[in-house]
């Protein structure tokens, strides 16, 4: 019978904390999960082995006892004896098994319902965590696995931006309004909670992660949350200086034109920049 190495498995240090251990087990669940990898039958059988690894590293009883079965790992395999036959020349392997110090029997952790019957958990496991020699009438259900996140994006022009909009969006035959406030960023990750795939044996679903793309905007550059913008004068309105019109997301505005103005200069309207979430307005700056 081969030895589980299920730090191995996981990809992480023996000296790994359980929440590491959780964290790593989570993301290699969503990686190979059976609802993502239909019909891969490596990615089910890795699936299987992350399972059973995390069953026994996750919890820190049967963690305990799995340290402990390592470091004799090498002595208990050249008794070469199997369970149950203490006292008959062999080493008591059942000392190992999940339950031995529990009235009534051993635990036994069932998979077959989410394969469809293609097996359970390895024989290492069955011997020393599983309780094969002795089971309850009532098998123990599965970890509970999280649901597939998705990703979509979300086109939203300047103006909507500036302002805050809505949108709804069908996903999964499911209709969601998504609101989007004001001053939000090109390229920001919008995270709507539960809405992506269904989790296993009662997991938390995943979520709906939507990246918002700014198209371009004739009028505006934005730079952070300053508004850039060409502002085009006539020689007399250069020479001569005065007020002119100019157009802000806030309406327009009039500004001052000094006489003789330079090619280049930069005009400053404070406050009529992009608004930032719940903070300030920024500045819009004509050149």
């Amino acid at each position: 019978m081969e030895f589980k190495d299920y730090y191995k498995i996981l990809g992480v240090s023996k000296d790994a904390t359980q929440d590491e251990i959780k964290k790593k087990y989570r993301k290699l669940a969503l990686k190979h999960h059976p609802d993502k990898n239909s019909g891969n039958k490596e990615a089910e059988e890795k699936f299987k082995a992350i399972a059973e690894a995390y069953e026994v590293l996750g919890n820190k009883d049967k963690r305990k006892k799995y340290d402990e079965l390592g470091v004799n790992w090498k002595q208990y395999e050249q008794a070469g004896a199997y369970a149950g036959q203490a006292g008959q020349g062999g080493y008591d392997y059942a000392q190992w098994g999940e339950g031995a110090h529990k009235a009534g029997g051993y635990s036994h952790v069932n998979y077959e319902d989410m394969f469809g019957g293609s097996g359970g958990f390895s024989d290492f496991f069955e011997q020393y965590f599983g309780g094969q020699y002795q089971r309850t009438s009532k098998a123990r259900r599965p970890h509970p696995f999280p649901g597939q996140d998705y990703e979509a994006q979300m086109d939203i022009d300047l103006n909507e931006a500036y302002y805050g909009s809505s949108r709804i969006l069908n996903i999964n035959d499911q209709k969601l309004k998504i609101d989007i406030k004001p001053g939000i960023k090109n390229g920001q990750l919008l995270r709507v909670k539960g809405k992506g795939g269904k989790g296993a044996h009662g997991g938390e679903s995943g979520h709906l992660y939507l990246k918002v793309n700014i198209k371009h905007n004739n009028r505006f550059e934005r730079k952070g949350n300053n508004l850039y913008c060409d502002l085009s004068l006539d020689f007399y309105k250069a020479i001569l200086g005065g007020k002119i019109s100019v157009y802000t997301f806030k309406g327009n505005m009039n500004i001052n034109i000094p006489k003789l103005a330079q090619n280049g200069k930069v005009f400053r309207l404070k406050n009529m920049g992009m608004p930032a979430y719940n903070k300030k307005m920024f500045s819009v700056i004509f050149m």
